[in-house]
């Protein structure tokens, strides 16, 4: 097959990350794969185009990469399957004509919460785009609003990145990591206000933090990581035996899911796209939407039980690196664009 996929960037991000390994992954199971990814200006586009500039935090990344001024429906390219990737893409993909393939939308969240004005983004839920999602959460919110059905297609975590690191976890103390973002949703004010409750009762817990850029003013992190390379993340998932996502609403939440691979014992908000892997009391503890209260009662429970922290550690990794497969997946997106 001949397959195109229209990217937002190609920064690291966990949606980008999966749009690309899709795209590699194509490409190393004999497809034609071009990624299309939009420059500001058509000098800017010229020149990345020149220098053959790719994702280079993907080691010998296989598609072809293309980049473009604009999103031109009339100058797409011609194949068997076109791939719109986020809510700016999906007008120019609906837009193309038919030689350009069969037409598809890999929804990684639901954007109208936060991306771009609601009802433009709305508006590229209804065209008719065949819709895969990445959890049962955006499933049921393509049917329940927009009376469109879609193929769910988890994206696994990528088990040669993250793993248990041997000797990075030490017994000098108990550290809890969480995602540092400027986003209001990603949950970071919520998050402090619940360790701060568990503090008061076990102060020596320490509170680690991780993001591409380093808070903008000073917060209770006992240690921060900026802009760790890939590599080092199992590292630093491995070094903390509990991982916190307080986000509001994730599509998915692919930290979380790294995290537990690493073996740390996920403590999450119900955010939607968590319902595929966070099963309360098996895989993780789960406090309700946005109910700080209930989030400070989880910490609690898995910073003083060790037991109980030791065996939802154990089953959450074994659920996310068994469930969900890189292969697999690849395979059924393989098999979703030949279908339609």
């Amino acid at each position: 097959m001949k397959v195109t996929f229209l990217a937002p960037h190609l920064r690291i991000a966990g949606g980008v990350r999966a749009i690309l390994t899709y795209a590699n992954r194509l490409a190393g199971r004999g497809h034609d794969v071009t990624v299309l990814v939009p420059a500001k200006h058509v000098w800017r586009a010229w020149s990345r185009n020149l220098r053959g500039a790719g994702p280079d935090w993907i080691p010998g990344f296989r598609p072809r990469v293309r980049w473009v001024a604009s999103w031109d429906p009339a100058r797409l390219p011609t194949g068997d399957a076109l791939i719109a990737t986020a809510w700016q893409t999906a007008a120019a993909v609906a837009a193309a004509p038919g030689s350009s393939g069969a037409k598809f939308y890999l929804v990684q969240h639901f954007e109208s919460l936060y991306h771009g004005a609601p009802a433009e983004v709305d508006r590229t839920y209804a065209l008719p785009l065949r819709k895969i999602v990445i959890s049962s959460w955006l499933r049921d919110i393509m049917q329940e609003r927009f009376a469109a059905e879609a193929e769910v297609l988890v994206t696994p975590v990528d088990r040669a990145l993250f793993h248990p690191v041997e000797g990075a976890r030490s017994s000098d103390a108990l550290r809890l990591l969480m995602l540092h973002h400027d986003y209001a949703w990603k949950g970071v004010r919520e998050g402090i206000e619940a360790m701060a409750a568990v503090r008061a009762r076990h102060p020596e817990v320490q509170l680690v933090g991780f993001g591409v850029k380093p808070p903008r003013k000073a917060l209770p992190y006992d240690e921060f990581h900026e802009n760790l390379p890939q590599e080092r993340l199992a590292w630093l998932y491995s070094r903390c035996p509990i991982y916190l996502c307080p986000s509001w609403d994730e599509g998915l939440g692919m930290p979380s899911m790294e995290a537990m691979a690493c073996g740390a014992a996920l403590v999450t908000f119900d955010n939607g796209g968590s319902r595929d892997y966070a099963q309360d009391g098996v895989t993780a503890l789960v406090a309700p939407h946005r109910d700080v209260a209930a989030l400070s009662r989880c910490l609690d429970r898995m910073v003083s039980d060790a037991t109980l922290r030791a065996e939802i550690a154990a089953r959450g990794r074994a659920f996310v690196t068994e469930s969900f497969d890189w292969d697999r997946a690849t395979a059924r997106l393989e098999t979703i664009l030949r279908g339609y």
